[in-house]
């Protein structure tokens, strides 16, 4: 089952499964383009195909006609989507809009390949107290924890010393703050290794993303925040590094392909062939790591406090880099006014009491609930 199908992940996902016939697709999931959704329904020959905008229901059944894909629409049809029995899961769902069919995924037995942040950024206690009252196998389907995950290899974290992400530094690393301050849509699209959907694009542009990502690592892998660390790394080849007790370090390396993190969790515990592009570090010729410059590129700062202070404030900066984004991509605000939105958001709901640690799905969606109706863009 893929839930995001005809998002970025989705479509990786969707390519590596059909060059591997054995596969049996249940269900793709999307969000509203339901051609999209049912070329890729057609391709894999899944069994059922979902909306989430109900509005496109009789565009999806038209373009499934005389195929043995069943389709539906609308939220309930999603969420029911979710929970139609299957092996594995891939959550690919953008943004807030993924908690829901998520946490419905979530049953018993199955193995789940999380690629939606949200659920972690916004819900983790949640969400973790979820997959283990149920025995979810949870594999990370994202770079970095999925290099730091396969460097664990089932350990846990009391023998880690330290985690560390890599971050690319996006089109922007070697920009002035003047400059990224007034940078628009396409520069901010720009990146230079990964292709990925404009708003994960954008996050990284910023250095939200890496800062979203040590969010999700702390909730995933139940390590102190004062054990993760970020580090630039240009070439994008070192995915993930951990530090042991013992002085040795086990990094993730590969060339930046989505698809050979998704590959390892659709293979998992064994090795799935791809045809990705091999890593050649003789070809490469060397790799550089830096510090990352928290001035210039000050969003990561801010979710790196969010994860230190805790309670509900992760969910907060989420929802407000959210909305600061969209308006971004709308040409509303400047590229630079999205971490002083964050900000502005993050500090109000400190300020109002409002950022209490959510539990429950439910209070992750009210404390979002809450973010999103005081944010306001200049």
């Amino acid at each position: 089952m893929i839930l995001g199908a005809t998002g970025s992940i989705g479509r990786s996902t969707a390519d590596l499964i059909a060059d591997h016939p054995d596969f049996i697709v249940e269900a793709v999931v999307g969000g509203s383009d339901a051609a999209a959704l049912a070329a890729m329904a057609r391709r894999l020959k899944a069994r059922h195909a979902a909306l989430h905008d109900e509005r496109g229901l009789a565009a999806l059944r038209a373009a499934l006609a005389g195929s043995d894909t069943s389709a539906a629409a609308g939220e309930a049809a999603v969420i029911e989507a979710a929970q139609r029995p299957c092996d594995i899961v891939v959550a690919a769902i953008v943004g807030i809009a993924g908690l829901k069919p998520t946490f419905a995924a979530l049953q018993p037995g199955r193995t789940m390949a999380l690629a939606n942040k949200e659920c972690l950024v916004s819900a983790g206690s949640a969400f973790m107290a979820e997959v283990a009252r149920r025995g979810v196998q949870l594999l990370p389907m994202d770079s970095e924890h999925n290099a730091i995950f396969q460097a664990l290899n089932g350990r846990d974290a009391s023998s880690v010393e330290q985690m560390v992400l890599t971050a690319s530094g996006g089109p922007f690393l070697r920009w002035s703050a003047e400059a990224i301050e007034a940078a628009d849509v396409a520069a901010a699209l720009a990146h230079p290794n990964w292709s990925m959907g404009r708003k994960v694009t954008i996050d990284s542009a910023g250095l939200m993303n890496k800062g979203l990502e040590l969010i999700e690592a702390q909730a995933l892998f139940r390590i102190a925040p004062e054990k993760l660390d970020v580090v630039v790394h240009p070439q994008s080849v070192v995915h993930g590094m951990v530090s042991f007790s013992d002085g040795t370090v086990l990094a993730g390396l590969s060339v930046p392909d989505m698809r050979t993190p998704i590959a390892h969790c659709l293979g998992h515990p064994d090795r799935m062939a791809t045809s990705c592009r091999r890593l050649d570090l003789a070809a490469l010729g060397g790799l550089t790591f830096e510090a990352p410059d928290h001035a210039r590129f000050p969003a990561l700062q801010l979710a790196i406090d969010a994860m230190k202070t805790g309670q509900g404030l992760p969910t907060v900066l989420n929802a407000a880099n959210e909305l600061a984004v969209e308006a971004f991509l709308a040409g509303k605000i400047k590229f630079g006014d999205i971490a002083r939105l964050v900000g502005r958001a993050c500090e109000a709901a400190l300020r109002h009491g409002e950022a209490k640690s959510p539990q429950t799905l439910a209070e992750a969606i009210g404390v979002d609930h809450i973010a999103r109706e005081r944010f306001a863009t200049p």
